[in-house]
């Protein structure tokens, strides 16, 4: 599992949050900035700076920080992903009261999955916050059930063996995904069994609207040794409601209905 470094260092990791907070969510102000990470306007002011002196940030007409050249997702992909990210922040907490387990939220990124929300559980041994990593789509829960609703021409483009020769002995057998994808839709969820990371457990569900491939995909993540046949009902079913209550929440507001 993922761990914090034993001499972490705080602005570091406040840097790299707030770069991961512009490229998911598109914009913030120095307040906002500040608020997010719990330190002083003046300190995210520094850091924001430090930001846009690198090229991962720059100021818009109305002085709010945007991802800069090194980040950018463009503007429809941003908007989009900042709109699906706030819709779900309140059902992944719903969801984490649910299950007493960490809750993520997914989406797809070429042939990886890219975490764009996190909120953990408040146990004492628990999966940390997974916000702004990115793992291998064919591994993750959420990554899995994204993959079994490509089309099949777009599934052999993302594991065309040109693509991994840089990568020698992580490309999947496609046979075998394929055969693991149609389970996965029979199925309706996906299980990480320690596939990205020893002693960590995933179970995910798809979040799509009607007619259209997976959005992308909410998940629990919880230690191995907590996980068991007989809480995975449990598990899928609190993960059927919170899918459920995003796509409503979500189909509503690309209608207009706030």
């Amino acid at each position: 599992m993922k761990n914090a470094p034993a001499y972490a260092i705080a602005s570091v990791d406040h840097a790299l949050q707030l770069a991961t907070a512009l490229q998911v969510e598109g914009s913030l102000s120095v307040s906002e900035a500040a608020a997010r990470l719990g330190v002083a306007r003046s300190t995210a002011h520094r850091l924001l700076s430090m930001l846009v002196y690198r090229d991962f940030a720059v100021q818009d007409d109305s002085r709010r920080y945007v991802a800069g050249p090194v980040l950018s997702l463009g503007a429809r992909s941003q908007s989009r992903t900042a709109l699906l990210r706030t819709i779900a922040m309140p059902h992944l907490q719903v969801l984490v009261e649910r299950v007493d387990e960490t809750a993520n939220l997914q989406i797809l990124a070429g042939d990886h999955v890219r975490f764009i929300a996190s909120v953990e559980c408040s146990q004492a041994l628990r999966v940390g916050d997974r916000e702004g990593m990115v793992f291998p789509a064919h591994l993750v829960s959420g990554g899995k059930l994204m993959l079994a609703d490509l089309p099949d021409a777009q599934l052999e483009a993302f594991y065309a063996e040109e693509k991994w020769v840089d990568r020698p002995g992580e490309r999947p057998d496609l046979a075998a995904l394929r055969k693991e994808l149609r389970v996965v839709r029979e199925r309706g969820f996906a299980i990480n069994a320690g596939r990205t990371e020893t002693g960590l457990t995933a179970i995910g569900r798809a979040v799509r609207l009607p007619g259209e491939p997976a959005e992308a995909a909410v998940s629990v993540s919880m230690p191995t040794v907590r996980f068991s046949e007989s809480r995975l009902p449990q598990l899928v079913a609190a993960l059927a409601l919170t899918a459920r209550d995003v796509e409503q929440d979500l189909a509503r507001a690309l209608a207009g209905g706030g």
